[in-house]
């Protein structure tokens, strides 16, 4: 991307490289601690331009905990809804409840208010409201019990995959809308971090399915339950995409955060029919 001499043009996105840029991902989308790296400002919004194209390395990292819990509770023979409902809140504890907080403030928006800019007023809102804590409590109760199933039917290693496998992906999905999908407000949170580039979303779109191949083979898990999984989302965030250009013009940060959470339960969903399917 060439600069142009217009004081008032944007500059050039620049690559940070892939420690950077990961770091930069794991600070913005988790609670890890991260120190600043040399050259690195901490402070400033990141620029997701050309950062996210490290997303996939960063959700790994961010999984991490929630996937070495479900395995050694697995293969210790913890109930299995319990071995799950721990390792979801594993998962809420390392991002803080990041994507949660977009899941319930999109639901109480777009299905709360009547006008666009109603419904953009109740995202902003920090309360929850009847249709966030139903799809707080939906999204939890969807995640436990696919992942007790994929416990039960295909064993710890499985579920370690699991987690593994779905937390690329399902942020990524988030990053297709940021990119694709206009912001609605100009100020906003997802307005603020910039727009990916064209070279994003593929690099990080493979990196995450070579990162399933991977783990299909570490995990046992089938292939056709990551590929349904795959469809499942794609399909969740195509429907959220286009919900939230009806209802209230664009995408916003809430839209980015419900849609990990609707890619990740997808993923489960589609490894528990699969797996349950085969008997395995």
């Amino acid at each position: 991307m060439a600069e142009t001499d217009s004081d008032d043009a944007p500059q050039a996105a620049i690559w940070p490289g892939w420690l950077v840029a990961t770091a930069t991902c794991i600070r913005f989308y988790s609670r890890l601690p991260v120190p600043a790296l040399p050259g690195e400002s901490v402070h400033a919004l990141p620029d997701f331009r050309l950062v996210p194209r490290a997303l996939p390395f960063a959700a790994l990292v961010i999984a991490l905990p929630a996937a070495l819990i479900a395995l050694f509770a697995g293969l210790a023979g913890v109930n299995a809804l319990l071995t799950s409902a721990l390792t979801v809140t594993a998962l809420v504890l390392t991002t803080g409840a990041f994507h949660e907080d977009g899941l319930a403030d999109s639901a109480d928006g777009l299905f709360g208010g009547h006008t666009p800019e109603r419904r953009l007023e109740i995202m902003k809102d920090s309360r929850v409201g009847t249709f966030g804590a139903l799809a707080l409590g939906l999204s939890l109760l969807l995640r436990v019990t696919a992942l007790a199933a994929i416990l039960q039917g295909a064993g710890a290693w499985a579920l370690a995959a699991a987690v593994l496998v779905a937390a690329p992906w399902s942020r990524v999905e988030g990053i297709r809308i940021l990119a694709m999908v206009e912001p609605t407000r100009r100020d906003g949170a997802s307005a603020s971090v910039g727009r990916p580039e064209r070279s994003v979303l593929p690099v990080a779109y493979s990196l995450s399915g070579i990162f399933a191949v991977v783990l299909v083979t570490v995990g046992a898990i089938p292939l056709a339950g990551v590929f349904l999984g795959f469809m499942l989302s794609a399909l969740a965030t195509y429907w959220l995409s286009r919900t939230a250009i009806r209802l209230i013009g664009g995408q916003t940060g809430d839209i980015l955060g419900a849609a990990q959470q609707l890619g990740e339960i997808a993923i489960y969903l589609g490894l528990a029919i699969v797996i349950g399917w085969s008997g395995q």
